[in-house]
């Protein structure tokens, strides 16, 4: 498969110095050697007689992007402020890109770009560029990371990626009070997770997590994911045993707490205990609500009497401010 064609690059700039000449030359050099642009300079072309005139009209109007060289006699000359006789190829030059973006000025803006090269100042920026309220490209040297502005603008690829956007919920309502997870988009669950009412020592929480299940359980962690988007700052639930729980006496429960995958709390409840959670929850995107029932085991009545009796657990009306 064919490399993909160059772009075509026109520089346009003024014969101030000798000095100014040789930059202006080294770094047309670099963007043709080093990054591979199709440059076209008046100094390589000198090979023949030509119609200059004609020569920079073709230049200007098949290039790609145009790069205007900011330099104190290239602006006099752009202004209409020297001489009629003086720098008459700049002059000239000047005038057919003004010509250009008065005829379609957004697609020109992206194609004419103002280049300061290692000494220059954007005061000599052309006043047809709008120097304070465009984007101007400073070269501090002819090196990969001294152009990667001006390439990108070329390229078109930025040189910063712009991070996917997230789900766009509303901006937190402190006036509105309270948010119950319940309330809030799930993106998981276990299976036999719910939203519903949970009675723990003796409260009633309306709106909770809870984790039933209708045998005996093995030990395996049930879970609800729930999409916080961000929004929120504080949150608290209650963690315990639910007062129905068959084989209450002995029902045990582990609860975590993941934010973005991440365990930011880990705690142990007993019928009867239940555990206050309070967590900060500032920026996070995902909230991970996990229960457990320890896997069956020795019961306080001894060896015979073990606990086989199902899950009765739950987060009571956990909350998000």
């Amino acid at each position: 498969m064919s490399a993909p064609a160059a772009p075509r690059i026109f520089i346009s700039y003024a014969h101030d110095t000798a000095a100014h000449y040789q930059r202006v030359g080294a770094f047309a050099s670099f963007l043709r050697a080093r990054i591979g642009l199709d440059v076209r300079l008046d100094q390589w072309d000198d090979s023949a007689r030509l119609d200059w005139s004609d020569w920079a009209i073709r230049n200007i109007l098949a290039a790609d992007f145009v790069l205007v060289i900011a330099s104190p006699d290239y602006k006099r000359r752009a202004n209409g402020e020297a001489p009629f006789d003086e720098g008459r190829g700049s002059q000239f030059e000047a005038r057919i890109m003004r010509d250009a973006l008065t005829r379609d000025l957004h697609g020109e803006t992206r194609r004419i770009l103002p280049v300061i090269l290692p000494g220059g100042a954007v005061e000599d920026i052309p006043s047809f560029l709008t120097p304070y309220c465009t984007t101007h490209y400073r070269i501090p040297e002819f090196t990969d990371d001294g152009v990667a502005g001006l390439i990108s603008a070329i390229t078109g690829r930025s040189q910063h990626e712009r991070p996917v956007r997230g789900i766009w919920r509303g901006a937190p309502d402190s006036a509105a009070g309270p948010t119950l997870a319940t309330e809030l988009p799930w993106r998981d669950k276990s299976a036999d997770i719910t939203a519903g009412s949970a009675r723990i020592d003796g409260i009633s929480y309306e709106h909770s997590v809870v984790f039933r299940t209708a045998g005996p359980t093995s030990g395996s962690w049930a879970f609800a994911e729930i999409d916080l988007g961000g929004r929120y700052a504080h949150f608290t639930a209650v963690a315990g045993i639910l007062d129905d729980a068959e084989d209450a006496a002995f029902q045990t429960g582990l609860f975590c707490v993941r934010l973005d995958g991440e365990i930011r709390h880990l705690d142990h409840s007993a019928f009867g205990s239940p555990r206050h959670t309070e967590l900060d929850v500032t920026g996070v995107r995902r909230l991970r609500l996990e229960i457990c029932r320890p896997a069956a085991g020795v019961s306080p009545a001894g060896p015979a009497a073990r606990t086989t009796r199902p899950a009765a657990l739950a987060w009571g009306t956990p909350t998000l401010r």
